[in-house]
């Protein structure tokens, strides 16, 4: 009966398999240069002892841990969660490993779980949207620390942009809505003050109803009511656009989540989607072809964003590189929820 030491190390391995410790390091580092036989023995033997490679030595000499961050908004909002995935499936790929933390929408926690993660050893970090402390862009730079800021597209941004141009995406979906005959249209978004993309999204509908003559202001037919995600939040805001005298024939929302909220919501209503009121999303999740009708929204490019943001920042940590890469293109998914307005 093998007897396992509590902290095995490299020499037990070696010594279990029969072969000199610079083949296990090998075997670990460089399995395709040693031979199957061989490599099969070692990792065999890895198992058995339950051996974990000392990567805190490692670091130490090639000064990397590779581990990468990311610090997200929430965890709570499905819209991330695709993105995140091929993020950290890309990553893995390239040889890194992945530490997720939550923000809440906070700067002052984005800065705490950057620092966090910073002295856990992370090589880098991905970041969402644009704002955040300036004492948290100094301490990036004061550090040297790679990032990379994904969700949006700034091409003057101090860090690098992976990600799309949300204003000139929801000016696309606005402008298809005009073009059917609205002119009462009403958003419901996130909030908007500390959150770039939701601040982006609601400038695009300005952007098309000011080009269409219609102004932006709410005696001229232009109402946004502002709310936490979800699918009650989105529901409520739309009973509050729907009272009272000529309420819109289109309501534009911030994510599919409040879109599909609202959708519920009218049938509550007894509305009829899109006959009675028009609805569109933005995101183009999931949920978006599981509703009845159908979500109009915006695609976004989820896993290639994620994809594309994990190798500017693998080349970021291993080469001092700065990419720029191009924005993302966005698609307008035209379903069954938005239709022409009412007649009358």
């Amino acid at each position: 009966m093998t007897v396992v030491p509590p902290n095995p190390t490299l020499e037990d391995v070696a010594r279990m398999a029969g072969v000199s410790t610079a083949t296990v390091s090998r075997c670990l580092n460089a399995p395709d240069k040693v031979v199957e036989r061989t490599r099969v023995r070692v990792l065999e033997a890895v198992r058995e002892l339950g051996y974990l490679p000392n990567f805190g030595a490692r670091a130490m000499v090639a000064r990397r841990t590779n581990t990468i961050g990311a610090i997200i908004p929430t965890m709570a909002n499905a819209i991330f969660a695709r993105g995140l995935q091929a993020f950290q499936e890309e990553a893995r790929r390239l040889g890194y490993q992945l530490l997720v933390a939550s923000s809440s929408y906070r700067a002052d926690l984005e800065e705490e779980q950057a620092r966090a993660l910073t002295a856990r050893g992370a090589d880098g970090l991905l970041l969402i949207g644009l704002e955040r402390a300036e004492t948290l862009t100094a301490f990036l730079a004061q550090r040297g620390l790679p990032a990379v800021v994904a969700w949006t597209y700034g091409a003057e941004a101090a860090l690098p942009t992976v990600g799309f141009d949300n204003r000139a995406a929801m000016r696309g979906l606005a402008e298809e809505v005009l073009r059917l005959g609205h002119r009462r249209v009403a958003m419901i978004s996130a909030p908007v003050a500390h959150n770039d993309r939701a601040r982006a999204r609601l400038e695009g509908l300005r952007d098309a109803l000011g080009a269409a003559g219609l102004g932006t202001g709410r005696d001229m037919g232009f109402r946004v009511i502002e709310t936490r995600y979800g699918l009650d939040e989105g529901g409520a805001a739309l009973a509050r656009l729907m009272q009272g005298e000529a309420p819109p024939t289109a309501v534009l929302c911030g994510n599919d989540v409040l879109a599909a909220g609202a959708i519920r919501q009218a049938r509550a209503l007894g509305l009829r989607v899109p006959e009675d009121v028009s609805i569109t999303g933005f995101d183009d999740i999931e949920l978006a072809t599981l509703v009845t009708p159908a979500l109009t929204t915006v695609h976004v490019p989820h896993q290639e964003m994620g994809r594309l943001a994990a190798r500017c920042l693998v080349e970021m940590v291993e080469k001092s590189a700065q990419p720029r890469p191009a924005p993302l293109p966005t698609e307008l998914r035209l379903r069954d929820s938005l239709g022409p307005p009412p007649v009358g």
